[in-house]
């Protein structure tokens, strides 16, 4: 039977709980707070959903965000623009690592950081952003998730470096096209997460670790319109707001999609990496021998290194409820939507 177990994030300060979150198969310690202890790897600043599932993450009272840590690219304007999100979020106590810098370009929402100077990023930044992502997987007494959302250079950096944070951790990732392609087309893809950096990839799935990913069979399908998406836009908290500026901006000056952003998101991809490191109820998984080709693409293969794969919805209209509770603030009800949904599948 599939079910999930949280801990109730208790008001009273003096109350510490140590919580099993348990959901379709999987098992993760909380800490001491009574969350789940999670790094997020980001490629924040290029396609908008990394910002919506920071968004959701912070918003998510069951995970404990330890650190960002910026991925692929100009790690720096991305981490400029996950300081402005943290800062309006007033959660300036999460560390911010810069990944390895691979160039100058920035992206489509330079516009939204133009005026903003980290230098001023009341909390922590880390030069070396593989260092402390090392340094806080060692340090913590709970296992570590470390949700994945772009191409992986800082994760196979850092298990280059110390290998032993595979015994620290477990992976949860963007990554992939095995049945699905964009949109749920039949024909899969070399998906963009996999195939800018294929030997990274092939890093992170293979070592001996817990590997689970949303490919575009699952994460390629949602998106919010209509009344969904309307009541996001239209949510009065700080953060959502800032989320929605930097989502106009984005639209503005992204070339390689058109989308009208008063009326509803784009795809967002990277969010149901987030629900991964909560629940499996809204998934159907499998685990499946996944081989990464030369030219990025994931193919089914029995020989290979089995990983657990959101390949199908058990729900997805339910999920997008979930998100819109999320990052709305009603958290309460949307953990019922899912659990509600939970019970019918378990009745089925």
């Amino acid at each position: 039977m599939k079910y999930l177990a949280m801990a109730t994030i208790a008001c009273m300060s003096a109350f510490i709980a140590v919580a099993l979150v348990e959901s379709g198969g999987y098992a993760q310690a909380a800490g001491n707070n009574g969350k789940i202890p999670v790094i997020l790897d980001t490629d924040i600043g290029g396609d908008i959903d990394d910002t919506w599932a920071l968004a959701m993450l912070l918003k998510s009272p069951e995970l404990d965000l330890k650190l960002v840590v910026t991925d692929t690219g100009n790690t720096r304007y991305r981490a400029r623009v996950a300081a402005k999100l943290l800062e309006t979020a007033g959660r300036t106590d999460v560390p911010i690592g810069i990944g390895i810098h691979q160039g100058d370009d920035t992206g489509p929402q330079a516009p939204w950081v133009e005026d903003y100077d980290m230098n001023n990023y009341p909390g922590k930044i880390y030069q070396d952003g593989v260092g402390a992502m090392i340094d806080t997987i060692m340090a913590s007494p709970e296992p570590i998730t470390l949700i994945c959302i772009g191409p992986v250079p800082n994760i196979a950096a850092a298990l280059k470096r110390d290998p032993r944070i595979a015994q620290k951790a477990r992976f949860i990732g963007m990554q992939g096209s095995v049945r699905l392609g964009y949109g749920g087309s039949p024909k899969t893809i070399n998906e963009y997460n996999v195939r800018a950096d294929v030997n990274s990839c092939r890093a992170a799935f293979n070592v001996p670790w817990e590997v689970t990913i949303t490919p575009l069979d699952t994460c390629g399908l949602v998106v919010l319109k209509g009344e969904k998406y309307a009541r996001v836009r239209d949510c009065p908290d700080p953060l959502i707001q800032a989320l929605i500026e930097s989502y106009r901006i984005w639209t503005r000056h992204v070339t390689w999609t058109k989308v009208d952003a008063e009326k509803q998101s784009s795809t967002l991809y990277d969010t149901v990496a987030v629900y991964l490191a909560i629940s499996r109820d809204l998934l159907k998984m499998e685990q499946l021998g996944i081989r990464v080709t030369n030219d990025g693409y994931t193919v089914i293969d029995e020989k290979a290194k089995k990983i657990n794969c959101a390949m199908k919805w058990k729900n997805l209209d339910v999920f997008e409820d979930f998100l819109v509770e999320r990052l709305t603030g009603r958290v309460g009800q949307a953990d019922r939507a899912g659990s509600k949904e939970n019970n019918h599948e378990q009745q089925k």
